[in-house]
């Protein structure tokens, strides 16, 4: 194999939930991935998180059955992404903590290499103007986990180039994924919709007109969704909608945005969702 994706590989800023997610699909099919993260602990978790995740993916027969099929890199330097064919930034869902990274991670890589920003809601545009080069950032909002769920919004900023939309194409061919492009704002579509839902869902929860198993059992049951919007939110992370919504409600001022009470709660816990062991859902312990 003699494209940039097999030879240079990716580098994957972020070593929490997605960006293991993200280095896991793309190890899968053969890409080399260098995963950075500012903490040395988490990322002594991530090879074997990587592999866990590679090999339910093969038994699901949603990854190539290899496992993991080229090298992981770790390291707490955000200059070890020099060299590789593209970065994706996959840091907690905070605007300055973002914005940093990347233009960090843009005075590191050579002049057009694709830079990808895997944020949930925070416009690209927004975060563009903090890169050295705005041409060069694309927006891809991977959903968890990344091997199971075969489309990805992309969005393209206003200042996003052409190279830069070929080369999300050219390794989301490598990958196996389906773009599906959206115009850029707070919270693109998924979750420009889908937060103001889980919100609702939760306050609904605090006002006590359901409790959180009957308010997903509507949505499974009644309106055959896969699962419910409180369901999903464990899913995500509760601490990663209140950060979305947050986002949401500071650009747009839309009171539907401001996090409900029993969100706050669980985060003020630590009740998280499944990562934690705990959110609206038990899911018990987690090792």
């Amino acid at each position: 194999m003699t494209d940039p994706w097999h030879t240079s590989g990716i580098a994957v800023v972020g070593a929490g939930v997605m960006g293991v997610g993200i280095a896991a699909l793309a190890l899968a099919h053969g890409v080399p991935v260098t995963l950075v993260d500012i903490d040395p602990d988490r990322l002594a978790l991530a090879p074997d998180a990587v592999r866990n995740q590679t090999r339910i993916g093969a038994l699901l027969r949603k990854l190539p059955a290899a496992g993991v099929a080229a090298e992981l890199r770790t390291s707490t330097s955000v200059t070890a992404v020099a060299g590789a064919a593209a970065v994706v930034e996959a840091v907690t869902e905070l605007p300055d903590t973002k914005a940093k990274v990347l233009a960090e991670v843009s005075t590191v890589v050579t002049p057009g290499t694709l830079l990808a920003t895997n944020t949930s809601a925070i416009p690209v545009g927004e975060l563009a103007a903090a890169t050295a080069r705005p041409a060069e950032l694309a927006g891809t909002h991977f959903m968890n986990p990344p091997y199971l769920i075969d489309a990805v919004e992309v969005v393209r900023g206003p200042d996003t180039g052409d190279a830069a939309m070929a080369a999300l194409g050219s390794l989301f061919a490598v990958l196996g994924r389906r773009a599906i492009l959206v115009g850029d704002g707070p919270g693109f579509v998924s979750n420009h919709v889908l937060m103001r839902m889980i919100n609702d869902a939760a306050r609904l929860v605090t006002e006590g007109r359901a409790a959180a198993e009957r308010v997903d059992e509507v949505f499974t049951a009644c309106l055959g969704h896969r699962t419910g919007p409180l369901a999903t939110a464990d899913l995500i992370g509760l601490d990663n909608v209140v950060d979305t919504l947050a986002v949401l409600y500071d650009r747009t001022g839309e009171e539907a945005y401001r996090a409900d009470e029993e969100l706050l709660a669980r985060v003020r816990t630590g009740n998280l969702g499944r990562k934690s062991g705990a959110g609206f859902y038990d899911y018990g312990s987690v090792s």
